[in-house]
């Protein structure tokens, strides 16, 4: 077993895996950058160091200071949680070369599967659907309008080392698609490393599903069920549920028993999770997997009663997952909300300010993973995740219903939040029974937000991301996103008064 493992990350996901830690008897070392000195993570900290200034580049992303951090304080394990380095194949590599173990896939599965379109390949070899498109990355308008013209009309342009449901743009013709090109190579460049690209045929309507996967190092590898994802906003999720309304047990039963075939055929250990889109006829479609634990682990843990991050842990230590595929019972149904520093009345533009009444929501079969405290001050240089809400019930209605009362409870001031995005969702005669897609947040917006301001939105949500992997430090203030939506405003785009 591990003598001391760092966890490579912030905010709740440090919380969540020090938790998990002090469960199996290790100490854990927590990092922080400067800005989060006084975070929750650190001041519940069975160990903190500083790693650095406060833009990503100089902590979170920083793999010097990291590793130095781990030597200096003993450790031999490091978990890196979501985000920032967990899927960056150059950090696990860098773990292991310094004696260290890494808590997730090996450097090798991770560039295997990171590579969009070798993950494509992997999955279509081993008997996965794959949606139609490139089966080669490229920079060349001609070579990637071929791919688009087999594929057929309307395609994605996504960048081929993207991820999180970024780097994704919709095109509709030749035409849009030779004009998006060009932006979409050096935008992937600068925010993935890559200006390679790929066109994946645009299957809507769809409903986003995803499976959990878990294996170990000698041979074991199962699924943990489904979880339905497609509440998002801009190709990123927002709701979470398990399981999904959607399948039937048949369906269920094909999309479970692929994922596990696509895991083993990537050598995959430890979590992982394949996500897919389901068409109206039913059929499913393999898009990517991730390897590392997800945001929405907790509705999995609560409707199989394990606990996925201790899982990880052992995992790496080289034991023997405890049970077999056979073993695993599901029970109820699970619901997952994040709760973002973001403003839905805005285009969920990013929102930042200081934390002032603060009251999270508990009771029967309610979880809240956070890690915030009144007087908190929340900035836009990281993630705009502020807590995960999830509520489980015998049935779906049980669930929803206990989510209703959990968000009713909840009340976090100082800053915008997506609270009132989920209290409309909950609202939703269609969502309620079952009957939504990757489009029906969008839609509900389209209700009550001018177009314009969401297009504003998106670009600006584009232009913080690129920020942040570029490090640039951004005021903590609600000024920039406030400067965001006087930009759009001086476009031309007016917003509605509330």
């Amino acid at each position: 077993m591990f003598r001391k493992i760092l966890i490579a990350n912030r905010g709740e996901i440090s919380l969540r895996v020090l938790r998990a830690c002090r469960e199996l008897g290790i100490p854990a070392l927590s990092v922080f950058s400067e800005a989060d000195r006084l975070a929750p993570h650190v001041l519940a900290a069975d160990e903190a160091a500083c790693i650095g200034g406060p833009a990503p580049k100089d902590s979170y992303l920083n793999i010097p200071n990291l590793l130095a951090a781990a030597r200096n304080a003993g450790c031999d394990g490091v978990h890196p949680g979501y985000g920032f380095l967990s899927e960056n194949p150059d950090f696990a590599e860098a773990v292991e070369g310094a004696g260290l173990t890494f808590i997730g896939p090996t450097p090798a599965v991770m560039r295997r599967l990171g590579d969009k379109l070798g993950a494509r390949r992997l999955m279509k070899a081993a008997g996965l659907p794959v949606a139609p498109g490139s089966l080669e990355t490229s920079e060349d308008p001609d070579r990637l309008a071929a791919d688009a013209r087999a594929a057929g009309w309307p395609v994605f342009l996504k960048a081929a080392r993207g991820g999180g449901g970024r780097g994704i743009r919709l095109a509709t013709d030749e035409k849009e698609l030779r004009r998006l090109v060009p932006t979409a190579s050096a935008e992937a460049l600068t925010a993935f490393g890559s200006g390679s690209l790929y066109v994946e045929r645009r299957i809507a309507p769809a409903r986003h599903v995803e499976v959990q996967v878990l294996g170990d190092r000698h041979g074991n590898l199962v699924h943990l069920g489904e979880r339905e994802c497609s509440i998002q906003r801009r190709n990123q999720k927002l709701l979470e549920e398990t399981p999904s309304p959607a399948l039937d047990e048949a369906t269920r039963e094909a999309l479970c028993g692929a994922a596990v075939r696509g895991a083993a055929a990537a050598g995959y250990v430890n979590a992982g999770t394949l996500e897919f889109l389901l068409d109206t006829d039913g059929k499913f479609h393999f898009l990517e997997m991730n390897q590392r634990i997800q945001v929405e682990h907790a509705i999995t843990e609560m409707r199989t009663g394990l606990d996925l991050v201790k899982l990880q842990i052992l995992v790496a230590a080289g034991k023997k997952l405890p049970f077999s595929q056979k073993g695993i019972r599901w029970r109820g149904h699970a619901v997952e909300v994040r709760l973002c520093a973001e403003d839905p009345a805005s285009g969920y533009l990013p929102s930042s300010g200081t934390l002032g009444e603060l009251n999270l929501p508990s009771g029967p079969f309610v979880r809240c993973d956070a890690a915030l405290r009144p007087g908190q001050a929340i900035g836009l240089h990281y993630d705009s995740l502020l807590a995960k809400l999830c509520a489980w019930g015998e049935d779906r209605g049980e669930a929803l219903g206990r989510l209703s009362a959990a968000l009713a409870e909840t009340r976090i001031l100082g800053i915008r939040t997506t609270l009132p995005a989920f209290r409309a969702v909950l609202a939703d005669p269609g969502f309620l029974a079952g009957r939504y897609d990757t489009s029906t947040l969008e839609s509900l917006a389209a209700a009550s937000i001018p177009p314009g301001v969401v297009q504003a939105a998106t670009v600006a949500a584009a232009l913080l991301e690129q920020a942040r992997r570029e490090g640039i430090l951004l005021p903590p203030q609600a000024s920039v996103a406030e400067g965001w939506a006087a930009e759009a405003r001086r476009s031309g785009l007016r917003k509605r008064r509330p």
